[in-house]
């Protein structure tokens, strides 16, 4: 009998990690990790721009050196939809792989676990999307492994449990979330970073400052009710100790390179400690969880297909996902402070690297939106091509981000998220 007690209340936090190889060059040991993972045909999943910058043929090389089959799936769709994760999981199923890896960013990562997931287990992908967009459905069992090779530093998807994706007829953006989407492996090489626009640089770096600092803030895991079984234990658990640390640290290197990896694709040193910094923001959000400025995202990308944005393909129109979570960010932080004022003050202390005295509910914030004028980011949510009428609309779909916001430090109305969501119409 676990003693709680009489509280009812959680007195466990579980935090798994993927195994990760860091370091310049280390993609060029791909073929290796294969093969350490018992697999003799897999599916390479990528997308035409990595492709185009002679990653993933060099990555296909490194693998096929070790006697290792290899198709590429190369359509991996930038801001996945359930179509686009359909069409790459029947190429999965009608290849009979026995092995799955991904070559990109967070597109080509969440389209090879949900591959690898349909792969072994059967069903369409609305199975198992989360409730109440999706059925819900978790997977029975471990998946085929995945390799995970990120060439973006931003959404830490090597590390994490879940898979996101855009459901145009229902105007949301949801995910897949389970441990065993988790990658098998991930090899993390800043050397595929450097074609990286900086737009792209912005966007995927303010995603890592927003994952760590979402952790950190997160709702405590003993302030959540005990469930009744393990199994019933959510993948986002809440701010703990271990994830603290994972997420400290990813917050201390946002604040002091990412402005250097935008400035200078070239910075070796720069472009390594956010990708390091993505991983270990994805580990700690990865047990913590995120929660306002992530929920409010899904709708802003999800609501309008209207934005197009610099340095991105111009295929499509979209938000990228980065810039969709650090718009709402500031106004989010600045609802939360009353919750966990200490916490705040330290995540801004990590960012900036200077103690602060006298912090207030408008020190973290005002600390996002110098970092987002630096790197260019959107001054707000109207640069993405909403306005007051629709804000009703993005609490709508805010609001079915349930498992999100239940993360939230302080609890969260739909008035409160209406408010958060004016007040980041424009950040300066």
């Amino acid at each position: 009998m676990r003693d709680d007690g009489g509280s009812g209340k959680e007195t466990i936090f579980t935090l798994e990690a993927t195994p990760l190889k860091y370091g310049p060059g280390a993609s060029e040991e791909a073929g290796w990790e294969v093969a350490r993972m018992g697999v003799g045909r897999v599916m390479l999943v990528s997308d035409p721009g990595v492709v185009e910058a002679g990653i993933t043929p060099r990555i296909r090389e490194y693998i096929e050196a070790e006697g290792i089959e290899v198709e590429v799936f190369e359509r991996a769709h930038v801001e996945p939809t359930a179509d686009s994760l359909q069409e790459a999981a029947d190429f999965a199923v009608e290849g009979d792989f026995d092995g799955f890896v991904a070559v990109g960013g967070g597109t080509s990562i969440d389209t090879a676990k949900v591959s690898a997931l349909i792969a072994t287990h059967g069903g369409e992908i609305m199975d198992y999307v989360n409730a109440p967009v999706g059925d819900g459905r978790k997977p029975p069992g471990p998946l085929k492994p995945l390799l995970a090779i990120p060439t973006t530093a931003g959404t830490g998807a090597e590390a994490t449990t879940v898979a996101i994706l855009d459901v145009p007829e229902q105007r949301v953006k949801t995910g897949i979330s389970h441990q065993f989407l988790r990658p098998k492996r991930g090899i993390v090489d800043p050397l595929l970073t450097l074609t990286m626009p900086p737009e792209v640089t912005s966007s995927c770096g303010l995603d890592v400052v927003c994952h760590a600092a979402e952790s950190f803030l997160s709702k405590p895991y003993d302030a959540r009710p005990k469930p009744e079984s393990p199994d019933e234990r959510p993948p986002y658990q809440g701010a703990n100790p271990i994830a603290d640390m994972w997420s400290g640290k990813a917050l201390e290197y946002g604040g002091k390179y990412l402005r250097r990896a935008v400035a200078d694709g070239e910075d070796v040193e720069a472009r390594g400690a956010m990708m390091l910094g993505a991983s270990l923001a994805g580990v700690g959000f990865g047990s913590a969880g995120v929660h306002i400025p992530h929920a409010c995202a899904y709708p802003i990308a999800g609501l309008k297909h209207e934005y197009r944005p610099a340095g991105y393909p111009d295929d499509h129109p979209f938000v990228p996902h980065g810039w969709s979570v650090i718009v709402t960010a500031p106004a989010a932080f600045r609802f939360t402070y009353s919750a966990a004022p200490e916490r705040h003050r330290r995540v801004a202390e990590m960012l900036t690297g200077e103690r602060i005295e006298n912090a207030d509910e408008d020190t973290l914030p005002e600390i996002l939106i110098r970092l987002m004028q630096d790197v260019g980011a959107p001054r707000g949510v109207r640069e993405l091509g909403y306005d007051e009428e629709d804000i009703g609309d993005l609490v709508e779909g805010a609001m079915k981000q349930q498992r999100l916001l239940v993360g939230s430090p302080r609890e969260v109305a739909e008035d409160d998220l209406a408010e958060i969501l004016r007040a980041s119409m424009e950040n300066w």
